[in-house]
């Protein structure tokens, strides 16, 4: 049976998206959440976020400045964490 998981992104955004890649092989449901923080534009980032659209993961915000990620007010966003099977906070 497929497991929920959250990938919580705040400060090792680059490890956290690669991370979040990578557990796909798992067969559970990955959603991305990235918090606070606008996600730096770098390529390792960039190429990491093109994967996870292409996977057709689910990337949330709450920030407004995060482009192409569905935003959460912070409220919506820890009631939305309650689904979740597994948190992994990076």
């Amino acid at each position: 049976m497929a497991k929920k998981i959250a990938v919580l992104v705040r400060d090792r955004q680059g490890e956290a998206l690669r991370m979040s890649v990578g557990i796909t092989v798992m067969d559970d449901i990955i959603d991305v959440y990235v918090l606070d923080k606008t996600i730096e534009d770098n390529e390792e980032n960039m190429m990491n976020l093109e994967m996870i659209t292409e996977m057709e993961m689910s990337l949330f915000t709450n920030n407004k400045d995060n482009d192409n990620m569905e935003y959460l007010s912070t409220e919506e966003l820890a009631k939305k964490l309650l689904e979740y099977d597994n948190i992994l906070a990076y």
